[in-house]
């Protein structure tokens, strides 16, 4: 359930990988044991068109949405841990930024498949 969005500026892409990026946010998120792995999903939105104070500046911001119910000091190590892989996997970064957002549990509605498990 817990939906992490990054959203970037695209030149990003030329000092980091970002799969390994999103494993080591994934496993941030998980560490406190407030959000389950197999709840956790992830995406990455690349952004080219962006305006900031110069022109190159580059920025990360991470929306992280979870369910309401969480403590105000759980959400608050949460954001200090992602913020912590986030200085140490991108130290040029101009702007790193995460806001951690609660959802109406009866206003957020899913559907999920089960998994197929080919044999």
């Amino acid at each position: 359930m817990p939906h992490l969005v990054i959203e970037y500026a695209r030149k990003i892409e030329h000092q980091t990988a970002l799969q390994p990026l999103l494993q080591q946010l994934f496993e941030a998120a998980c560490k406190g044991g407030i959000i389950q792995p197999q709840d956790l999903k992830l995406r990455a939105l690349p952004y080219d068109q962006f305006l900031l104070r110069t022109p190159d500046e580059t920025f990360l911001h991470i929306t992280l949405s979870l369910l309401e119910g969480r403590t105000d000091t759980q959400k608050e190590q949460l954001a200090i841990n992602l913020r912590q892989v986030l200085t140490e996997q991108l130290p040029n970064v101009t702007s790193l930024s995460i806001d951690i957002r609660d959802m109406n549990a009866i206003a957020y509605k899913k559907r999920l498949l089960p998994l197929h498990n080919p044999e």
